[in-house]
């Protein structure tokens, strides 16, 4: 992890006033340490440098990483929460301890409804691969002739269940999701999403750059019961984005994320053999160098500002 934060892969960093209550594969979860643990209205979210594939989290982590996703998670709340129809989200505050300024906000805790929701407006990643097999994503038919990359007629809604660490997230049909959360929560769900990934296409288009998919995630207030946008939003840790110039369906796109952490994985390059079950060896220097370059170039197309880096 990042020396500049204290972070390794496995240990969270110690925070005055914050007791550390749970570590994701990108994310460190902290409570007040002043209120009794599970019972406090807010939590601390610190997003690390790790970065994982292929379920595993590797090293090294990629420098400036968690500012990145935290940076341009917060430009996405607020341009998400403009206007009648905004979308309510969990940010409270950037007020965090100086350790991590700039890679970590504030946030309501919620009950989080445990799946992920996931809109494709192209076809790409594990949608083509079902696609090709049985015509379908996520159990919905397609159109025959479709290719990678091809834009979908109207986007479509294709849930996953979240799996533990280590463990790969699973697809699950809407009708799995009703059966998981009820029907009205499922339906609540998938019009929230679709209307949210239409909104942010358009506002990333006018960037010139495509939003393919995109996963994000909701809980419950407490208080108010209301569905609520958690977690990170549309980062490229959570959504594929493609340069619209270099735009061409039929082939595997560029895309503003860890394609470059993928790519040298399955190449006979890293030696590392996906089946095998053992842990993948260390990344290249080049590899994390052009991977923290992309995720840098995904913040300033989309937002129109400079990075820069946290603290």
């Amino acid at each position: 992890m990042s020396e500049r934060i204290g972070f390794t892969g496995a240990q969270a960093l110690e925070l005055p006033g914050w007791r550390h209550v749970y570590s994701g594969k990108v994310r460190d979860l902290y409570e007040p340490a002043d209120e009794a643990p599970g019972q406090s209205q807010t939590l601390l979210v610190v997003a690390s440098d790790r970065i994982s594939a292929y379920d595993h989290v590797l090293e090294p982590p990629i420098p400036d990483k968690g500012a990145v996703l935290t940076q341009l998670s917060l430009w996405w709340f607020e341009r998400l929460a403009e206007g009648p129809d905004g979308v309510e989200n969990h940010l409270v505050s950037t007020d965090v301890p100086a350790e991590v300024a700039g890679r970590a906000m504030v946030v309501r805790r919620l009950e989080m409804v445990p799946v992920e929701c996931i809109a494709r407006g192209y076809l790409t990643g594990s949608g083509l691969e079902e696609y090709r097999e049985h015509g379908t994503v996520t159990g919905l038919p397609l159109p025959e002739g479709l290719v990678d990359g091809s834009r979908l007629q109207t986007p479509i809604f294709t849930p996953s269940a979240k799996a533990e660490v280590g463990e790969h997230d699973e697809n699950i049909t809407f009708e799995e999701t009703a059966r998981r959360v009820g029907e009205e929560t499922a339906q609540e769900l998938r019009e929230r999403t679709l209307a949210l990934y239409s909104r942010a296409e358009r506002i990333a288009r006018e960037a010139g750059i495509i939003l393919a998919d995109t996963k994000v995630e909701f809980g419950r207030d407490a208080r108010t019961g209301a569905l609520v946008l958690g977690d990170e939003v549309l980062t490229p840790d959570s959504s594929r984005f493609w340069d619209a110039a270099d735009y061409e369906p039929g082939r595997a796109q560029p895309s503003f994320d860890k394609q470059f952490v993928r790519d040298w994985l399955t190449s006979e390059d890293s030696g590392w053999d996906r089946r095998s079950g053992e842990v993948p060896p260390s990344l290249p220097a080049e590899v994390v160098e052009r991977t923290r370059a992309r995720y840098v170039e995904a913040y300033e197309r989309l937002t129109g500002r400079p990075f820069r880096p946290a603290a």
